[in-house]
């Protein structure tokens, strides 16, 4: 079954970015991009099977969120690579929040393993929520509603 079928689903934003982001090897061939890495065989370092890697760097272009653009190395035949979109580079908040919920709740090693930084400084930055005047909310404060956008849940609809 479709999860886009179900009333529930078919217009919650977190649903659709799990149809593009959620299958295996996908935020993490996004995380290579946003550290720079830009080919075939970068990406392939990452453990995806090769059989697997070409589907996904497909489904991400076709998603708009990666572009595919040939290159040529002197002496050699002419390859792609694959470049972040203003899409791909849109998940970098995405990323940047699972990086933090992982540094909390399921650390490896005793530092961090990635950092996010300001491009210009090298200045560590954090993701916050923040109100429309810019201040910065405590997570603990926040909650999430449903938007004028959005078909409610009916008590017929499938609990999770």
């Amino acid at each position: 079954m479709n999860i886009l079928e179900l009333p529930v689903n078919r217009y919650c934003p977190i649903a659709h970015s799990l149809e593009v982001l959620g299958p295996k090897w996908n935020l993490l061939i996004l995380r290579e991009a946003a550290l720079g890495r830009t080919r075939y065989a970068e990406f392939q370092k990452i453990g995806v099977p090769t059989n697997i890697l070409l589907g996904r760097l497909e489904s991400l272009v076709e998603a708009g969120l990666l572009d595919r653009r040939p290159y040529r190395e002197p002496g050699k035949r002419a390859r792609t690579e694959y470049l972040l979109t203003d899409a791909g580079r849109d998940t970098l908040p995405v990323l940047a929040a699972l990086t933090a919920w992982g540094d909390q709740y399921a650390r490896t090693s005793r530092e961090p393993a990635m950092l996010l930084v300001d491009e210009a400084t090298g200045q560590p930055v954090n993701l916050a929520f923040t109100d429309t005047n810019g201040t910065v909310v405590d997570p603990a404060h926040v909650r999430m509603i449903y938007g004028p956008g959005a078909t409610q849940p009916t008590s017929e609809s499938p609990s999770s």
